[in-house]
């Protein structure tokens, strides 16, 4: 007998309403059809697919239980999101992932009315869906505030900060843990799923709120040890008396891919009045795709990729990537340097520690996403006479700005910072762009602040650092692959404030820091060709700058023009401000500074993203040409 093709149901779904008008028994189904469909999507964009992937029962569950976008849902990070665009409709659009014009990588809130809060920086969905809840409280709406968190996330401070300050907002708050790494819980099975769906019914519910009213009338000391009592033996049976004692109602844990467990579980909670409530869902990351499960990263995140094969479409040979070449130096000088050690918030392969890490386990340091406790503790390994590396992106180091002022920076602490990311980055868009490191480095009292135009300089600049002993000290270096330069096998230890002239010439001074390098030797022989003479100098450090340097180029050239992909405050503005206060431009010497546009730019190819942030040659070009209109004796020649 032949089984007739089940009709699909995908089709059929372009909001949570659609789904909602679905029976229970269909909701395999469709969930099905949504992970073939996102892995498709993923295999022809690239992004990130592990994640997403582990949480498809679970999206499909909380928009078919909770009334969403009345219900405001946020995801933590945001990574994990491709499931929830597909059913909140946008799987028209969701093989635009990350390509400029097309959808973020992350929830948007300019994208639907579904994103009541955009994402990307880790732990922040518990404060954000407190918000939401509170919001509608006070203001006698209905809605409630949902918050999907990793295990990951939980390990930084600001979820638990949220969660101690929940209590007020009862049952508006659902914090829902998707636990797919750590196993802080037992396992999964029959009797967990039992125990759920029991402690989160409304009979049982009923009944503790019966008893607890009985228990106040015959004393707080009657309440307060049967209280105890009943939230240590839920503790015990279900492991949750952490939560507990943080003002949660625990319940699970439960089988995030098992629907029969999990919409009970999510009815039972929509419907009861205790809270705020934590649901505890223990799910497969990569769930269902094999690549995926049978992968060390779970296929975290991914170029495009064969669905058949798995196999990920990445560009073989070239120059090593920046955070390789850091991580590989850097173990390198550990073999000579017992207080070498290095510190990561969970990005090992992201930063390179994870190549430090190879060869020095004992010294490596992954602090999990907890950025404000790794920078801080990396002061404490500098006050007894190590050498820390804090290696994070710019984009996180901001979360710990606080950290680095008060615990680094006013005591003089000999910490390494390690900015990886620094500029544009390409499809993860402007929450992970690392625009503002230079700004908000550069102010500070004691630091010095480094950045490398290529990984020849990215080694020099990582021994530099560890041989650097007066104070903090940071050198920053872009995503991707380098220039392909050769990296010598001695290292030189730059001289601090110290840049160097690349290349000479008499009319012209273009003054690049970091990675814009190579496009202003670009533009210097773009304007060779019209007749202007052309001097290009690699700044090497912000913070302190060459002055000797500046003075000597501001002197001998028509204009000067400086370039960092960075916003405004960095380079630019600290030569702006050198110039001033010795009146170096008094002489109608012409100044431009080129930076990073005044706007939070959105996901792209980084080409093109540079092309629209103006810095590339070209606009060089164009910058010192428009200088040179304005000066009456350069006329002739800008129009030449």
């Amino acid at each position: 007998m032949t089984t007739r093709p089940k009709t699909p149901l995908l089709d059929t779904v372009n909001t949570p309403e659609d789904l909602r008008q679905l029976g229970k028994d269909q909701l395999r189904q469709l969930s099905d059809e949504l992970r073939a469909e996102m892995i498709d999507a993923v295999g022809q964009t690239g992004g990130h697919l592990g994640s997403g992937l582990g949480v498809v029962e679970l999206t499909t569950a909380i928009h078919y239980v909770f009334n969403t976008p009345e219900d405001k849902l946020v995801w933590d990070v945001g990574h994990q999101c491709y499931p929830h665009k597909i059913l909140t409709g946008r799987r028209d659009r969701i093989r635009t992932l990350r390509q400029g014009g097309g959808l973020s990588g992350f929830t948007k809130r300019a994208e639907s009315e579904y994103d009541p809060f955009g994402a990307a920086h880790s732990s922040t969905s518990i404060s954000a869906a407190l918000g939401f809840a509170m919001a509608n409280k006070m203001q006698g709406k209905p809605g409630r505030g949902i918050a999907v968190i990793g295990d990951g996330a939980m390990s930084a401070g600001m979820a638990y900060e949220a969660m101690n300050n929940a209590e007020q907002a009862g049952n508006r708050l659902v914090v829902i843990l998707n636990d797919n790494d750590m196993s802080i819980a037992p396992p999964v099975g029959g009797l967990s799923a039992y125990l759920a769906r029991m402690v989160s019914s409304s009979e049982y519910l009923g009944l503790r709120t019966m008893a607890s009213k009985i228990a106040k009338k015959l004393g707080r000391r009657v309440w307060g040890g049967l209280e105890k009592a009943e939230e240590y033996a839920r503790g015990m049976a279900t492991g949750g008396t952490l939560f507990e004692e943080l003002g949660f109602y625990y319940v699970g844990p439960i089988d995030g891919h098992n629907l029969e467990h999990l919409i009970p579980v999510l009815e039972n909670i929509r419907d009861s009045e205790q809270g705020p409530v934590l649901i505890h869902v223990v799910t497969q990351k990569g769930k269902g795709y094999a690549p995926a499960e049978n992968s060390a990263d779970k296929y975290h995140g991914v170029a495009k990729f064969d669905v058949v094969t798995g196999e990920q479409k990445k560009s073989k040979g070239g120059p090593p990537a920046y955070q390789n070449v850091f991580g590989e130096t850097l173990a390198k000088l550990a073999n000579t340097d017992p207080r070498i050690c290095a510190i990561t918030a969970a990005m090992p392969s992201g930063t390179g520690v994870d190549k430090f890490a190879k060869a020095h386990p004992d010294k490596s340091f992954d602090v999990g996403i907890a950025e404000q406790h790794g920078v801080t503790f990396a002061a404490g390994l500098a006050a007894q006479g190590m050498r820390p590396f804090a290696a994070i992106y710019s984009t996180f180091l901001q979360r710990a700005y606080d950290q680095v002022v008060h615990d680094v920076a006013i005591q003089n602490l000999p910490v390494r910072f390690a900015i990886d990311r620094a500029g544009l980055v390409g499809a993860d868009g402007c929450t992970h762009a690392g625009s503002f490191d230079v700004t908000y480095l550069a102010t500070l009292p004691n630091f010095v602040v480094m950045a490398a135009a290529d990984e020849a300089e990215l080694a020099h600049m990582t021994y530099t650092a560890a041989e650097y002993d007066e104070g903090p000290i940071a050198f920053r270096y872009p995503r991707g692959a380098g220039t392909g330069v050769a990296i010598p096998e001695e290292l030189e230890k730059l001289e601090i404030g110290k840049g160097r002239i690349v290349r000479e010439g008499s009319k012209v001074a273009i003054l690049s820091l970091g990675a814009r390098l190579e496009e202003a030797k670009k533009a210097a022989d773009l304007l060779e060709a019209k007749g202007l003479s052309t001097t290009v100098a690699d700044m090497r450090f912000a913070k302190p700058l060459d002055t000797a340097l500046i003075e000597k180029l501001m002197r001998s050239h028509d204009v000067v023009v400086t370039v960092e992909e960075g916003a405004v405050g960095g380079l630019g503005a600290h030569i702006l401000t050198f110039a001033s206060d010795e009146g170096l431009t008094d002489s109608g010497l012409k100044v431009r500074t080129m930076r990073l546009p005044d706007i939070f730019q959105d996901h792209d190819d980084p080409a093109k993203q540079y092309d629209e942030a103006g810095l590339n040659a070209p606009h060089i070009v164009d910058t010192v040409l428009n200088a040179l209109r304005h000066n009456s004796a350069g006329v002739e020649e800008a129009r030449a």
